[in-house]
């Protein structure tokens, strides 16, 4: 994060206002890109599950908003509000814990231009309250958890564009193209110690799962200052690498048989020469670039073939916070070998859904890619996804095997 943007961890009320706009302006910016190529209509969208109607999407975003900040609900059991929502049916429309993803796709739901008056108004009014709090982490805590959610609903539904092979706007596309390039090929050295794990207790906005902050001992480890190139990828794809049964885990051997893959999502072969698919556009695969949308699967494929493993998500964090500026993040996500598990003492927050039901099923992921928001980044921040999931702007880095 650079030195002149403020986290929306410790964002004040007039910063917020500002990060707040932006984020709703992104938002519709996207949902206007997404409807213009036609999947403003539910009965356009594909059923993928790695994917929610973006009309649907755009409506769960203000909702959200106005469910924490407007009608300043403290939990999201359904009787939690204080008072009912600005836009007939919203709760039975857009809260994701009662209405099933499955079911998304066939809600009577207002018109684009119902959502987007929707969305104004509900901004409208939280800028309004905004400018009467009172700047304590406990007043704004609401506010930052909404522009949270929706900024991460705007990767999001940046994932859709390209999932749905729809152009990105031109800064997007001018932020992709130079996405996860790499550094020369280095091997960073850590003599390993005791890691303060997890977000600061003493204020700001800390998500439930980064707490309590404890203290854990890491060993000594070697780690890449960067990830791993397409080039190097290319290398495992040629060495045979998924054909290979021997590099996969029985769960990554089922995973691949089910993709009928034999490289990674969005690669073509032309020629003598790899392509990619960037947001619709077929582009050459350049070869310095971060490998990206590889499953935990494919990277320990990788890892397995290349004699490497991937870091823990404890390794990453010593490295990230270790004050180095040869270690390189923030390209693309990144998968480490941690499963998404509580931290001792975990204890759910306002939205407690956020971690909890999916503990033990997920993989954590660290880092952030090009499309994450500078305000958002944080060394801290703990990422989870299903392990077979490829959609995101994901890479890895491995680790030397012989750290001990």
């Amino acid at each position: 994060m650079s030195s002149t943007t403020t986290s929306f961890r410790h964002a004040k009320s007039q910063q917020l206002a500002q990060a707040l706009q932006d984020a709703r302006n992104y938002t519709l910016g996207l949902f206007d890109c997404l409807a213009d190529a036609g999947y403003d209509v539910a009965t356009r969208v594909p059923r993928l599950p790695i994917i929610n109607p973006p009309l649907w999407e755009l409506g769960h975003i203000a909702w959200f908003a106005e469910w924490f900040v407007l009608r300043e609900a403290l939990s999201t059991h359904p009787a939690a509000a204080e008072r009912p929502s600005l836009i007939t049916c919203g709760d039975d429309w857009f809260d994701s814990n009662t209405v099933p993803h499955r079911a998304r796709w066939s809600l009577d739901l207002p018109s684009p231009g119902a959502l987007k008056t929707y969305c104004n108004e509900v901004l409208d009014r939280i800028l309004d309250k905004l400018a009467r709090e009172p700047s304590t982490d406990a007043a704004l805590y609401p506010y930052r958890l909404a522009l949270a959610h929706e900024d991460m609903h705007g990767e999001a539904l940046l994932y859709t564009l390209q999932t749905l092979g729809v152009v990105a706007p031109a800064q997007l596309a001018g932020a992709d193209a130079g996405a996860g390039a790499a550094v020369a090929p280095a091997q960073l050295s850590y003599p390993g110690g005791t890691l303060r794990l997890g977000g600061a207790q003493e204020g700001g906005f800390v998500f439930d799962n980064e707490r309590p902050a404890h203290m854990l001992y890491v060993p000594p480890f070697q780690i890449d200052a960067a990830l791993v190139t397409n080039a190097r990828y290319a290398e495992f794809v040629a060495a045979g690498g998924y054909q290979n049964r021997q590099f996969w885990s029985e769960a990554g051997s089922a995973w691949l048989m089910r993709q009928e893959r034999s490289s990674p999502r969005y690669w073509q072969r032309a020629a003598d020469q790899w392509r990619t698919l960037r947001f619709g556009r077929l582009a050459a695969l350049a070869p310095n670039e971060a490998v990206r949308h590889v499953s935990l699967f494919e990277a320990q494929a990788y890892c397995a073939w290349a004699g490497r493993r991937l870091p823990l998500e404890a390794e990453w964090e010593y490295a990230a916070t270790a004050g180095r500026e040869d270690f390189r993040w923030g390209q693309l996500w990144e998968w480490t070998a941690t499963p998404f598990e509580p931290y001792p003492g975990f204890a759910p927050d306002r939205y407690g859904e956020y971690s909890q039901p999916w503990f033990m099923t997920h993989q954590v992921l660290r880092g952030a890619s090009f499309a994450t928001p500078e305000r958002f980044r944080s060394p801290r921040f703990r990422n989870f996804y299903m392990p077979g999931r490829d959609d995101m702007f994901v890479g890895f880095r491995t680790c030397a095997v012989d750290d001990a």
